[in-house]
């Protein structure tokens, strides 16, 4: 950082930051600089606006600097900041979990419309897998108040962040994270009783393509979160053979898959005998995101 004239303000520190993400390629450079501002700061991001003048200590500056020369070689802002945002909340992220991102909104908005409209469900009883972060647990808890989730995950590091996501927000009485492979881990529950829907982000990227993709996802993403397989549809497969004996009948599932594997996906659910009303919804940006179908009666 070339010293300005003057002292290093939020403002000048704001314009600078920004100019130097420009140049590096870094994804929104103006909010990234909020954001890793506001996190040395301790602020709000709206406080850097109400404080535009106040000058930044050695120590800030320092901090700053290291994390602003990282995400110059592209380390997600997230990672860096251990914070993320998804439907409103705020989620604590490592790099042993997936960063939440603004398509898997759609599978939540879309459970959260079923059951209101469609299932007119008091308590309902929601299974999570691959939870992650329990970004999706943890909103659709927060979108249903009477609802109980039930979230696995086989990563031990993830379980242990989605469980201080849930306590954080104050979920923990309706949210349980269990650690294990996909639905595994029920086995330890005393009388497990059926589901009324299953929602799942499961890894979805194709083998192949893994080495392809950004370097902000390929090199810093954990890669077990992403790889689906040959087809990217490994899980998908899985969770659809096992899930229709935890669903109650008339139950749903909701899976997000990648914007081109909607055809093979409704090929999937649809010669399965377990699945009726096999569809596909669509993201904000019109492309194909969740497989959803329901349990023959």
């Amino acid at each position: 950082m070339a010293q300005p004239d003057g002292p290093w303000t939020v403002r000048k520190t704001l314009e600078w930051t920004s100019a130097f993400f420009t140049r590096k390629g870094v994804d929104a450079p103006r909010l990234s600089a909020e954001l890793l501002l506001a996190h040395i700061l301790a602020v709000p991001r709206i406080k850097l606006y109400t404080d535009y003048e106040r000058a930044l200590s050695d120590d800030d500056r320092g901090r700053l600097r290291d994390l602003v020369a990282r995400a110059g070689e592209h380390e997600p802002i997230a990672y860096l900041s251990g914070r993320a945002y998804f439907f409103n909340l705020e989620f604590e992220v490592t790099r042993d979990v997936l960063i939440p991102r603004p398509d898997t909104e759609t599978l939540v908005e879309n459970v959260i419309q079923t059951v209101r409209r469609q299932m007119v469900l008091d308590a309902p009883r929601i299974l999570d897998l691959c939870t992650g972060s329990g970004c999706i647990a943890a909103a659709i808890a927060h979108g249903l108040k009477n609802a109980v989730v039930i979230a696995t995950e086989i990563s031990p590091p993830a379980v242990a962040v989605a469980t201080r996501n849930a306590e954080r927000l104050g979920l923990a009485g309706r949210v349980t994270v269990l650690e294990g492979d996909l639905f595994e881990p029920l086995s330890t529950i005393v009388d497990p009783q059926p589901f009324d829907l299953i929602v799942s982000n499961p890894p979805y990227i194709p083998s192949g393509q893994i080495a392809s993709l950004d370097r902000s996802v390929r090199d810093y993403e954990p890669v077990k979160a992403l790889d689906g397989g040959p087809d990217g549809l490994v899980l998908h497969r899985r969770i659809l053979n096992e899930g229709a004996a935890r669903l109650n009948p008339g139950g749903r599932i909701f899976l997000e898959i990648a914007f081109d594997q909607g055809k093979l996906a409704l090929e999937l659910a649809g010669e399965h005998p377990a699945w009726e009303d096999v569809r596909i919804l669509k993201d904000h940006a019109g492309h194909d995101r969740v497989l959803t179908a329901t349990k023959r009666a």
